[in-house]
């Protein structure tokens, strides 16, 4: 299996050696489609044969039928030659129609396969990857494997079966003109792989430095109003154009190299031609060659060159997927969730697992590790001496021992960095612990069948992810089955009904791509919504409220006095009436918790907490009581 460090190595190689390991996996998905492939090969190769026998019917005309005025046998050739084409015709087309079907059937399996395994990765895969470079994964390296799977392999082996016929077609014919026309074959294999490789290496810089032009440019639409705002359109403007510079420069010397390449090519194989023509010549004038012998041995010999030009710009394409594949099974290969947490629970067993693999050794059953399937649960919660960092060499949290009754309600407070987000992301099990462990009613999250889990966890965090759909869409995410009034006392309870109700079409109207045609407060308030829709166990709330103005925080404070009730809720926030509202207030700082208690308690010793207080919350107090006041 790769290792996360082995895929970031190979992240932008274009070509890799050939790997027989991912070869073989990369054919086993064509398995599925045995029969198909069988057809298309059997079409390929009566596609091949024909060819191959094309030149000796020609020979044979002309020899036969036109030197000695055989109009009848020249009229017979004729109909076999109609009747050939068109079967070549049909078998052609049906070919390429297979030969698609097989690849689109692929390129869905492994699509699909590649995309399961991303959405069920752990969050660790994602930290330090663009997700530009995980779509080109899903995209281009796929679309490059499925090539190779689907039509290469078939390309190849049909292009060797012609290659060998027509050398021993032409041996046959005239082994001394065969061997004649051999004598440039080192020339023409010198330039299919030295120019050629030269020729894809130019063209692989080009690729890159179009990549670079995009991601300029991308980069640039996106931070228009921050370059437009420090006026730096000068010197933006210099670095996209050092980029379009490379882009030419790439592109014109891949030119040129394409132009001597081709040129190349076809002197060796007119010099191949001028000498089977010579011999032939004298041949035929001294009586010992017929003229129909070398038509067909100058048509077997362009045909000869076509074999061996497919194979070096195959092999490209076999060195191109490749990387494809040390990419893709690179992540196909790694562990899911659900598969670190078998992992995880395999170990938790164990000296029992010890004993039960001894005893399996000795004739035993294998023993059998299942994840624990959660219950319906309370929400009680337990830190137990918990240690964590995203970075092996930079801890986070350290030794955080933490517990939470069922129902209650836990507000977060505390310095940016200091380790809040960390506790909620090992609450969702987003993370494992690196040492210690949580608990959620007795259950460690570390073995949990996550869906089991997660089905009663609802979360809503500060950047709010609003898919593209319908409203009605968006607030069934959480629980597919709601009913219309389940829906509508969530949207109540949540305070959207207002701004839903005004929108044209209400419930089912759309929502554009991360809900851009909505408010950043409307985003966050159809998000409170369907989590409360989805009536979890535990409700995570990381600074739910910071895109929602005071007067709309105020009603749903009172809402969430109801709705947290009975509920464990765990709150981030740096507003006071919501952290106020707590039945206890955890302070953190550099990753540990320092403070806890209520907001009174807290206020009176003095601490943290007073000091976060009085520099940031009580102001926010003076504003609120201002806001009650004015009514």
């Amino acid at each position: 299996m790769s290792s996360e460090f082995d895929l970031d190595l190979t992240e932008e190689a274009e070509q890799r050696p050939f790997n027989m390991a991912y070869f073989l996996r990369i054919l086993s998905y064509t398995k599925p489609y045995t029969k198909e492939v069988i057809k298309v090969a059997a079409l390929m190769l009566f596609g091949v044969i024909s060819n191959i026998v094309d030149p000796l019917i020609f020979r044979y005309a002309i020899d036969e039928g036109i030197a000695k005025k055989n109009l009848r046998l020249l009229g017979v050739l004729a109909v076999v030659m109609v009747v050939r084409l068109l079967a070549v015709k049909y078998a052609a087309r049906a070919q390429t129609r297979g030969t698609h079907e097989i690849g689109q059937s692929i390129l869905y399996d492994l699509r699909q396969n590649l995309f399961n395994r991303v959405q069920g990765l752990p969050f660790s895969f994602f930290d330090h990857r663009p997700v530009g470079k995980i779509l080109s994964r899903i995209t281009n390296d796929v679309n490059h494997i499925q090539v190779l799977a689907s039509s290469v392999v078939l390309n190849v082996v049909s292009q060797l079966v012609s290659l060998v016929g027509i050398i021993a077609i032409v041996l046959y014919l005239n082994w001394k003109m065969a061997l004649l026309s051999f004598t440039t074959l080192p020339f023409l294999v010198w330039v299919l792989t030295k120019v050629r490789w030269s020729l894809e290496k130019a063209w692989g810089d080009t690729r890159k430095a179009v990549a670079e032009i995009n991601a300029h440019l991308n980069e640039t639409v996106q931070g228009l109003q921050v370059i437009q705002a420090f006026g730096r359109e000068e010197a933006n403007n210099e670095k996209f154009a050092k980029g379009n510079k490379k882009y030419f420069k790439a592109h014109m010397r891949a030119i040129l190299i394409d132009q001597a390449f081709w040129p190349l090519t076809d002197f060796i194989g007119a010099v191949g031609t001028a000498l089977v023509i010579w011999y032939g010549a004298r041949e035929f004038v001294a009586g010992r060659m017929s003229y129909g012998l070398i038509v067909a041995f100058v048509d077997y010999l362009g045909k000869f060159w076509r074999p061996i030009n497919t194979f070096s710009r195959v092999w490209s394409q076999v060195l191109s997927a490749m990387a494809s594949a040390e990419r893709v099974f690179g992540i196909i290969d790694l562990q899911t969730e659900q598969e670190e947490s078998m992992a995880m629970a395999r170990k938790a067993a164990g000296a029992e697992a010890a004993t039960a693999s001894t005893d399996a050794e000795a004739g035993g059953d294998e023993p059998v590790v299942k994840l624990q399937a959660l219950p319906r649960i309370t929400g009680e919660v337990r830190f137990e001496d918990v240690s964590f960092g995203y970075r092996a060499d930079i801890p986070v949290l350290h030794g955080v021992n933490l517990h939470v009754k069922p129902g209650e309600t836990i507000a977060l407070v505390g310095p940016t960095g200091a380790g809040k987000t960390t506790i909620i992301n090992l609450l969702a099990r987003f993370y494992i612990a690196t040492s210690g462990r949580v608990l959620v009613d007795g259950y460690d999250l570390a073995t949990v069948d996550l869906p089991t889990y997660r089905s009663q966890l609802g979360m809503v965090l500060q950047d709010t992810f609003i898919f593209s759909g319908t409203i009605m869409e968006n607030l069934r995410f959480g629980k597919l089955d709601a009913t219309q009034e389940e829906i509508e006392k969530a949207v109540e309870a949540a305070c959207a009904k207002g701004f839903i109700e005004q929108l044209p079409g209400k419930y089912e109207a759309e929502v554009k791509e991360r809900g851009t045609n909505l408010s950043s407060g409307q985003r966050q308030l159809l998000a409170f919504a369907r989590a409360l829709l989805a009536d979890p166990r535990i409700l995570i709330l990381d600074e739910a409220t910071s895109s929602i103005d005071p007067e709309t925080e105020r009603l749903i404070q009172q809402a969430m006095k109801t709705l947290l009730k009975g509920r464990t809720s765990f709150i981030i926030a740096h507003r006071l009436s919501t952290v106020r509202a707590a039945d206890r207030i955890l302070v953190i700082d550099d990753g540990r918790i320092v403070e806890e208690g209520t907001h009174d308690q807290l206020v009176s010793t003095g601490g943290h907490y007073a000091q976060l207080y009085e520099a940031q919350f009580k102001k926010q107090e003076r504003h609120t009581d201002h806001i009650v006041q004015n009514g």
